[in-house]
């Protein structure tokens, strides 16, 4: 079975659609848990299922230090492996080089890098990040690119954007032809329009499965970010998947759909989970706070997830303060659940063309703050 995408509704620039895979339909626009080794932390796959996602990510960088694509791949694949039957997408590696590696060495043949784990040495080149992509099976497979750092200048720009370019051809001729899987390739530039520009025509030559928008959520700011995507979402083929990478909170993800853009990942609900923060329709809450300690209400009266069905803030503060380890999976079921349960909200208010209307009642809410302590 081969791959597709469809829009079925459109709100502005807003859409709501489906990308179907082999293994499933992706319901549009997608957020994505992160399952940076294999794993969404403190999560079963049946959980986060259960919490309405479609598709997980995995970290290409995590899974080739340990326990190996190799590894993975003689195990029956990283589905398999994981035990999610679902779509899964691999980002190429090149984010958490930049971010996490010590020493890399930056050519035009790739990246050499010192692993942070045991400081063993690699090399990822667009050709190798295929071939580890190819082992761990993964439905959606990332370009190799180099994530562009934020603030640079235009000269940094647009050297690191026309080198992504060219590993981005050669991503393309070392994917093949692969039914049922799909290529992304991923627009750079920085906040630089002429540069998006050129950047999105050389991707369309190529041709690829989606299209992901890069080096943004680097550090410029909300504002940035928007007035970017404002002007580098449209440069994308309309009848193809619109990805925008590591991206973000709520009200990120609300912006980043208004603009057009079709999926998004980010660590933020299980990261936030673990280290007490809720996220809730009223912003966010901060389970370590003291007004918590006395309080039978849950997190949040309107969610279904098991945290604020079964659980009071008094006993979730309780076991935070604790380290229990069941604080950690809570609230990052909780999180994940209110994360679902937003883009459940948007696709249909897409659908219905009240989409703005979606947007005034989300920030009122949020406007409106925590309920009042007891």
């Amino acid at each position: 079975m081969s791959t597709s995408f469809t829009v079925s509704a459109r709100d502005g620039r807003a859409r709501t659609g489906a990308i179907s895979t082999p293994r499933g339909e992706i319901r549009t626009p997608a957020f994505m848990p992160v399952g940076t080794a294999a794993t969404v932390k403190a999560m079963m796959p049946e959980s986060v299922r259960a919490t309405g996602a479609d598709i997980l990510l995995g970290n290409t960088y995590h899974l080739m230090l340990r326990p190996t694509a190799e590894r993975i791949h003689a195990l029956g694949g990283l589905h398999k492996f994981m035990n999610w039957d679902r779509p899964i997408l691999t980002d190429s590696g090149g984010f958490q080089v930049m971010s996490l590696a010590d020493l890399r060495k930056l050519t035009e043949r790739g990246v050499t890098f010192k692993s942070h784990i045991d400081g063993s040495k690699h090399e990822i080149t667009p050709e190798r990040s295929m071939e580890i992509q190819r082992l761990l099976g993964s439905d959606i497979v990332m370009a190799f690119d180099e994530c562009t750092p934020y603030p640079c200048t235009e000269a940094q720009a647009l050297d690191s954007m026309r080198l992504s370019m060219r590993w981005a051809q050669r991503s393309r001729d070392a994917f093949g032809d692969r039914s049922g899987h799909m290529l992304f390739g991923i627009q750079q530039g920085s906040v630089f329009p002429d540069q998006r520009q050129e950047s999105a025509e050389a991707l369309k030559r190529i041709g690829f499965d989606g299209y992901a928008v890069g080096g943004l959520a680097v550090g410029e700011g909300q504002e940035m970010m928007f007035q970017t995507l404002d002007f580098a979402v449209d440069m994308l083929p309309d009848d193809k998947p619109r990805y925008l990478m590591g991206v973000g909170k709520p009200d990120d993800i609300l912006g980043a759909v208004k603009r057009g853009i079709d999926m998004m990942d980010c660590v933020l609900p299980s990261r936030s989970g673990r280290t007490g923060q809720a996220w809730t329709r009223r912003g966010q809450l901060n389970i370590k706070n003291a007004r918590h300690q006395d309080d039978p209400r849950p997190l949040d009266e309107d969610c279904t997830c098991p945290a604020c069905r079964n659980y009071s803030r008094a006993y979730l503060h309780h076991v935070f303060r604790a380290q229990e380890m069941i604080s950690g999976m809570l609230l990052t079921w909780h999180n994940l659940h209110y994360y679902q349960d937003l883009m459940q909200g948007i696709r249909e208010s897409i659908s219905a063309g009240r989409f703005a209307e979606f947007e005034g009642e989300f920030h009122a809410m949020r406007a409106a703050g925590d309920i009042e302590a007891l």
